[in-house]
């Protein structure tokens, strides 16, 4: 038997009837494209955030593209990020003409190490961009003071963490903008592509709208400022819809997949478990550990039938793409040092416990071969 880091096919078995529904009700729709499906599933998302406004778009990358042009970032504007996060969240500011700086992460969770974002501001500087990586937040109230002080923008990269919370604030509401990806793969995972940006403003929306559709403020109308094609599907978002209200539920099944792997691999020599900040509520899109014989244990449990993968292998500074930023090796040292060490466990809702078992005692025997 096979085992991957993710497969969707025993979820699709159990909410098969619903996922089909979902495709028959737009076709029976007579609207293929920004129907009320995806009219509905915004009106939804945003009041799970408790916020007035989403925008539905094609993917997460577009997501933070088009979030970052509302918020005014373009060239000769700086954007402060990590550089331990999927390329996209890079690919994004590159795509709007702006310049990414990195700061380097936290190495007990991995995520943005606040206290270097002040050294990181320069004149050019334009917007903040937290990652809630892994499925926690950061810790966004340096975040902000520093965005009030300086008068910066915030757009929070949510790809990884639907649902998750900080002193029981829901990310996503913490910035001007957040940007969500329904990949299959995310806690609330589309069947293919899809993205979102929420927001309390109004005129952000209201620009978001416009930038998803070629700029247009109306259908065949007058271009206002050249946008994008980049509207949310009908059939993934009437999915989505669907999957929303299992979202809870999702996360409740991470967390018990999560519980697991800390009672049976919490005694393992020099294996680092995720750990949750203080004053965060974790929803595990990926479960990622540490160990120092990585690249051994990888390929040990690949003669197990277990396939399991690094997020992330390449730190996005370090890619031939970005070469051009001058960041060179040695600059970012943490995020340097978990690029050697970090990889992911299998993680998702309905991960058997057998299967997850057989994959605790593979990783068990392989490390004490070592």
């Amino acid at each position: 038997m096979s085992t991957y880091v993710w497969q969707y096919l025993d979820e699709y078995r159990a909410e098969r009837a619903d996922i089909l529904d979902a495709v028959e009700t737009v076709f029976d729709s007579g609207r293929l494209v920004l129907g009320e499906s995806v009219a509905g599933f915004e009106r939804e998302f945003a009041a799970y955030h408790g916020l007035p406004y989403c925008t539905g778009v094609d993917n997460g990358t577009n997501a933070l593209v088009l979030g970052l042009r509302a918020l005014g970032v373009g060239p000769g504007d700086e954007v402060v990020t990590v550089s331990n996060t999927a390329a996209p969240t890079v690919v994004a500011i590159d795509a709007v003409g702006a310049t990414p700086v990195f700061v380097d992460v936290r190495e007990d969770d991995h995520l943005m190490d606040t206290a270097q974002l002040r050294s990181a501001i320069t004149p050019r500087t334009r917007c903040l961009l937290p990652v809630h990586l892994y499925g926690q937040s950061v810790d966004m109230a340096p975040v902000l003071e520093l965005a009030a002080e300086h008068g910066l923008k915030v757009l929070e990269d949510c790809a990884q963490a639907h649902g998750a919370r900080r002193h029981g604030r829901l990310v996503g509401t913490f910035g001007g903008a957040a940007a969500f990806s329904f990949y299959p793969t995310k806690v609330l995972g589309a069947y293919g592509d899809g993205g979102a940006v929420v927001t309390a403003d109004e005129e952000t929306d209201a620009r978001l709208r416009r930038l998803r559709y070629y700029g247009m403020q109306e259908r065949y109308y007058v271009v206002e400022t050249p946008g994008h094609n980049s509207r949310l599907d009908e059939v993934q978002a009437e999915i989505l819809r669907r999957k929303l209200r299992r979202l809870d539920a999702y996360i409740a099944g991470r967390r018990a997949v999560a519980e697991r792997y800390r009672q049976g691999l919490g005694d393992v020599p020099d294996l680092v478990l995720p750990r949750v900040a203080e004053g965060n509520d974790h929803v595990y899109y990926v479960h990622v550990v540490r160990h120092p014989d990585r690249d051994r244990i990888l390929k040990a449990l690949t003669a197990y039938d277990i396939h399991l993968n690094i997020s992330y292998p390449w730190p996005v500074h370090t890619m031939t793409g970005f070469a051009h930023l001058g960041v060179g090796k040695g600059a970012l040292p943490v995020t340097e040092r978990l690029a050697g060490e970090i990889f992911s466990l299998p993680m998702y809702p309905s991960l058997r416990p057998d299967e997850q078992d057989r994959v605790i005692g593979a990783l068990r025997e392989v490390i004490a071969a070592g």
